[in-house]
């Protein structure tokens, strides 16, 4: 009998999307005739699974869970906001919630390499659709404060040093809502603020006004951005009178760190023409 190697183990993997050691077993019955493999998977519940695994799955819920200075925030991805709303995908995101929150593990491949997967598959099985655990975040500090908007589509964590649960609670409804890019201007990273520059000096230089003046132009619309896009310089929601920073220095607190998620940003989805894909089929049967 041939011997079931590495390689087509890896192989059916890559073919099949299934895991590795039912792909070992399937090709250990097939005696390691990779072709008969697949073929008896296609006949088993198993493959319904794998077909399904090239979909985008872009759709789904984000979800919290907030205690003792610690929190998590989880994206659990499907491919329709109906299965979104399937008591049995809630209870799903749920378990992988309570995994990471108890193992403070934030790499989603290492969180589902126990029963996790086996669960996964199974309900992808009861569902029909592909369900795709996408990341986990966490926020470790002395005041730790979490938001989840209605729709359960983006979810905030705050670290604060100082301050009250609630206080987080409020700074995280603004970043759901305003979704600054870093806490303050001096972390944005060097390479963005770079290529904002460029995109300014390019605007700025088309005005055909004096070099000297375009450098001025060119760095106030710099100060501009990083203002716009830093948490603690942003108005709050609540009071665009005040900006986050004020609002949390009066609190005797500081912002350390903010995790937010939203479901499916970016991940691209493939338009489908559904009109020039059913002619295309018809013509292919003719």
């Amino acid at each position: 009998m041939a011997q079931v190697t590495a390689s087509l183990v890896k192989e059916l993997r890559e073919r099949t999307g299934l895991g590795m050691m039912e792909c070992k077993r399937a090709l250990a019955e097939a005696g390691a005739d990779i072709d008969k493999a697949i073929e008896d998977l296609r006949k088993s519940s198993g493959m319904k699974a794998a077909k399904k695994a090239g979909r985008t799955a872009a759709d789904g819920l984000v979800s919290v869970k907030v205690e003792a200075g610690y929190g998590v925030v989880v994206e659990v991805n499907s491919e329709t906001d109906f299965v979104a709303r399937d008591e049995g995908f809630q209870g799903f995101v749920g378990s992988v919630l309570d995994s990471a929150f108890a193992s403070k593990e934030t790499d989603m491949a290492a969180l589902m390499a126990g029963g996790l997967e086996s669960a996964r598959e199974a309900l992808v099985q009861k569902i029909g659709e592909n369900i795709s655990p996408r990341r986990v975040g966490s926020v470790e500090a002395s005041v730790v404060g979490g938001y989840v908007h209605s729709n359960n589509r983006i979810a905030v964590l705050v670290g604060l040093s100082g301050g009250s649960e609630e206080l987080a609670k409020d700074v995280a409804m603004h970043i759901a809502a305003v979704n600054p890019a870093v806490v303050s201007s001096d972390q944005m990273p060097a390479e963005i603020v770079a290529a904002e520059k460029e995109i300014f000096a390019a605007q700025a230089r088309e005005s055909g006004k004096p070099e000297e003046i375009i450098e001025k132009m060119i760095i106030g619309r710099v100060n501009k951005f990083l203002k716009e896009s830093s948490l603690v310089d942003q108005p709050f929601v609540k009071d665009p009178d005040m900006t986050v920073g004020k609002l949390v220095k009066e609190a005797g607190a500081e912002v350390l760190s903010f995790v937010r998620f939203e479901v499916g940003e970016g991940i691209e989805v493939e338009e489908v023409d559904f009109a020039a894909e059913v002619a295309a089929q018809v013509k292919g049967a003719s």
